[in-house]
């Protein structure tokens, strides 16, 4: 494996994109390549046999692309699907749980977490999980969030409809007592502006897209496989199906126009 070559980041659709620019504020001169499942959306009503199979598909295309290491960046792949996917494959594999719990841990300071995210993410308890791992006296409040992938993936990320729909989400995990609330979708950072002024200054938002960033910003300088290159990377994005709306769609993700999307057939 060689230090220069690319990143690899997939999920079910296109909110992995958030990830993507995460890496490209930390990681600026590494190559990415995305692949966006949008054929198969949403992976939250399939099976864990059939998201595991998903998976193996997908990593085993970015490797022949030439992945030095894949962030499952679907946050159902990575609590149905990752375990599989590290035992199969000897390239660093990547969730966006363990880095979101890891630092929900390490800010809290009454270890009341709140977490949020699709219903798939919410009753696999992945992040419970996780963060019970770190320490069995963490509490914790989870609530599905169904609304605000369609809001992000609409534009409605400012204004009375996404705020009114934030507050009646996050009402109880407030009542709770949190001091922490761990974004448990790729989809939910673009949100923050709203969540923010929801949940006010007394809770750390922790955004799992960031410190997934962070953590393979870690793990590739740990294994000597930071890229040399000292001019910004490039990105290859490829989908199983080609949405009418993709750039649109990518471009909010992003902040910036994208150049080309390959569609892909897999099976």
């Amino acid at each position: 494996m060689s230090s220069s070559q690319p990143i690899a980041v997939f999920d079910s659709g296109l909110g992995g994109l958030t990830v993507v620019k995460a890496l490209q504020k930390n990681l600026p001169n590494e190559s990415i390549i995305y692949f966006g499942d949008t054929a198969r959306v949403p992976y939250g009503n399939k099976s864990q046999n059939l998201i595991q199979e998903y998976g193996k598909e997908i990593t085993e295309f970015l490797i022949k692309k030439g992945a030095k290491a894949v962030i499952v960046a679907c946050n159902t792949a990575s609590a149905l699907a990752l375990p599989l996917l590290k035992n199969i494959f000897d390239i660093p594999i990547i969730g966006v749980i363990s880095p979101g719990a890891e630092m929900a841990y390490s800010v809290t300071r009454s270890k009341k977490i709140g977490i949020i995210g699709t219903l798939a993410t919410i009753q696999s308890k992945a992040y419970e999980m996780a963060l019970q791992n770190l320490d069995n006296t963490i509490q914790t409040k989870a609530k599905a969030c169904p609304l605000f992938v369609p809001l992000v993936e609409e534009g409605w990320l400012i204004g009375e409809v996404p705020a009114q729909i934030a507050e009646t989400y996050l009402s109880e995990l407030i009542d709770n007592g949190i001091d922490t609330l761990i974004l448990g979708c790729t989809h939910y950072p673009l949100l923050i502006p709203v969540l923010e002024k929801v949940v006010g200054n007394r809770i750390r938002i922790v955004d799992s897209a960031e410190t997934t960033a962070k953590y393979t910003a870690d793990l590739l300088k740990n294994l000597n496989l930071l890229t040399d290159n000292t001019t910004d990377g490039g990105l290859e994005n490829y989908v199983t199906d080609l949405p009418v709306r993709f750039k649109q769609v990518a471009r909010r993700f992003l902040g910036r126009e994208i150049d080309h999307v390959s569609p892909v057939h897999l099976g």
